[in-house]
């Protein structure tokens, strides 16, 4: 059985859970699939996370590698059948850097490195034919510079690409172009970072608007910021926050941030604070951006990481750790009535580079709409990965359905490989047991397809790639019904 705690006034109650719902899975439909495992020069920072993009209109796009030379973009109905698949080559020195769909159309990003430049392009597919629009260059930069970076909004109709402007390995400033779903560019921008002077870290996010947010982790990795440029007045909105400083004469700074940006033009933010000498975790922080209006500020109570907190781990996972190590944060989930579950993983290496890639436990925080937290609940389970996928092809996918937050995860419980479906209830942390998706999905040695193809339709229906057993070299599209 699951546990969950439940945090009251900073006090820490356990208890026990009701018996959890039985869910019923039944695999309706299957279809024939071809896919190529990906090679990556970086194994451990995936670049589309997502190749299954479910559609407003019906159905869904995938994203599939067929060749070491191409791939293709294909729309499907909800019964799996393909109405158009579009090929996309990929020729020497190019990647598929990003991968989204908006109300009309799928866009990919490629990056290429062509002797001395590197350049961001994309491509847009119509979603009614599939047909192909022209290549548009993005942007360009010097190969020896940073790799070029980009961003879609959450609804995929705006995007922005970036290209670093550093002084001895320290980013100083970026510049940045703003473009429209049709790809037509609607800014230029400079981001300005020699204010920042020490260490910092930065991400760019873009709203449904084409606003963008600039995210910092700053002041010796102390403070969490936000610098908001709009695209119609000079104007930039900052709104900043410390989350580390000296604790009971320690250090405390920043360990891992995430950042959520919701279409409705709010940010969420989340980091892992740890103490600078020993590397102990402190604390779970959590903030709130909102823009609308004046602007406003939320900073939610600390869930701080105690000796109970440890315990509980051990006592979920059946393990005797004597202090908190290689978790961070992974996901930002927020209900439609502004409950947020914070979702952390467990992830590390046992030994050096060509060592099997491990994820252990997920760490769930749960905050009610006032950003007070309410809950923690910790999921057990135990994922290896092949050293040459790093950590892409295990892990977890997630989604919010009304109060519920469904985790889909491939492990063998049991002696059966599977998919395995978990639901938890964002009010309460409630976690029901792990049920097998009846996939059979075997243990490969390339498995990310497992976890870069699943994808949610609605609330009872998923679609999963899976290779039913080892002696089988067909791969399977399969949408799964959960009763």
């Amino acid at each position: 059985m699951r546990f969950s705690s439940a945090l009251t006034t900073g006090i820490l109650v356990l208890g026990l859970l009701q018996a959890p719902a039985v869910v019923l899975a039944q695999k309706v439909k299957s279809a024939p699939f071809s896919y190529v495992p990906e090679q990556s020069d970086d194994r451990y920072n995936q670049r589309v996370l997502r190749k299954t993009l479910p559609l407003s209109t019906g159905g869904f796009v995938i994203l599939a590698h067929k060749s070491a030379t191409e791939y293709a973009v294909e729309r499907y109905t909800t019964d799996l059948k393909r109405t158009w698949s579009t090929a996309l080559p990929i020729s020497a020195g190019q990647a598929v850097d990003a991968f989204a769909a908006s109300g009309s159309q799928a866009t990919v990003v490629i990056h290429q490195t062509s002797g001395a430049a590197q350049n961001l392009s994309a491509l847009t597919f119509d979603l009614a034919t599939g047909q192909k629009g022209p290549l548009k260059k993005l942007l360009d930069a010097n190969a020896r510079d940073r790799r070029l970076g980009v961003t879609f909004s959450p609804d995929g109709t705006k995007l922005v690409a970036w290209r670093y402007l550093t002084r001895d390995v320290q980013i100083r400033a970026i510049n940045a172009a703003v473009y429209d779903e049709k790809l037509t560019k609607l800014k230029d921008r400079t981001y300005d970072f020699h204010d920042q002077g020490g260490f910092f870290s930065t991400t760019i996010h873009v709203g449904n608007d084409g606003t963008q947010y600039v995210t910092l982790v700053a002041d010796e990795m102390k403070k969490l910021s936000v610098r908001r440029y709009l695209n119609t007045s000079p104007e930039i909105k900052v709104m900043s926050v410390a989350v580390g400083g000296t604790f009971g004469g320690k250090a405390v700074n920043v360990f891992d941030s995430r950042f959520m940006l919701q279409g409705n033009n709010t940010l969420y933010a989340a980091a892992i604070c740890n103490e600078r000498e020993t590397g102990l975790y402190h604390s779970l922080k959590l903030v709130k951006f909102d823009f609308n209006g004046d602007g406003d500020l939320k900073f939610a109570p600390e869930v701080k990481f105690t000796p109970e907190y440890l315990a509980d781990v051990n006592k979920a996972s059946n393990t005797s750790a004597k202090r908190l190590e290689d978790i961070y944060l992974t996901d930002l989930l927020l209900t439609d009535e502004k409950q947020l579950v914070v979702v952390a993983e467990k992830k590390f290496e046992e030994g050096g580079d060509d060592s099997p890639g491990h994820t252990r436990e997920l760490h769930l925080f749960g905050y009610n709409e006032y950003q007070a937290p309410t809950w923690h609940s910790i999921i057990a389970k135990d994922q290896v990965a092949p050293a040459a996928e790093g950590f892409s092809s295990i892990g977890y996918r997630a989604a919010v359905f009304g109060e519920d937050v469904q985790l889909v995860t491939w492990e063998k419980i049991k002696n059966k490989s599977d998919l395995y479906l978990r639901q938890v209830n964002a009010q309460t942390g409630v976690v029901q047991e792990p049920e097998a998706l009846g996939l059979n999905v075997a243990a490969d040695q390339n498995p990310s397809y497992v976890k870069d193809f699943t994808a949610w339709l609605d609330s009872k229906t998923l679609i999963g790639v899976s290779r039913p057993n080892k002696k089988s070299a067909a791969l399977m599209l399969n949408k799964i019904v959960v009763k």
